[in-house]
């Protein structure tokens, strides 16, 4: 059985941390959209989640993957697993609201698995041979 190092222990947890930023980011950006400026909730949510994964993509590249990979191939990356993950994910949580799960732990389901999900893509598709290789610039 393989063991996980303590360097990808640490990229795990910089990538949770920085996840939970961005819920808070979407959170806050949601409730000022609705509240502030009056958007309809759909408008709110999109612009909300397209903040929140942009922060995420950004602060994750940068600081958890240190990549200095092609930033478009990249952001492409991630802009297609979004593609496939928000229908999915919409589409089940419409399936287990219709069948009476808590609406709540539906949610929170969700978004446990797209932190594992996303995780994963981008470890293992995004960054895959580029861990580790943006170079810090000197002073």
């Amino acid at each position: 059985m393989a063991t996980i190092s303590k360097k990808e222990w640490l990229r795990s947890l910089k990538f949770l941390l920085f996840s939970i930023s961005a819920g808070i980011v979407q959170i806050l950006s949601f409730t000022l959209f609705i509240e502030v400026f009056g958007l309809k909730e759909w408008i709110a949510n999109a612009i909300s989640m397209l903040f929140s994964v942009v922060w995420n993509f950004t602060i994750n590249r940068k600081l958890t993957f240190k990549s200095a990979n092609n930033i478009t191939i990249a952001m492409l990356l991630v802009a297609l697993f979004y593609a496939c993950f928000i229908p999915l994910s919409s589409w089940l949580t419409n399936l287990a609201n219709n069948a009476g799960i808590n609406e709540y732990l539906v949610e929170a389901m969700v978004m446990v698995s797209n932190f594992v999900l996303e995780f994963l893509y981008c470890r293992f598709i995004v960054y895959r041979n580029s861990c580790d290789t943006a170079v810090k610039k000197s002073k």
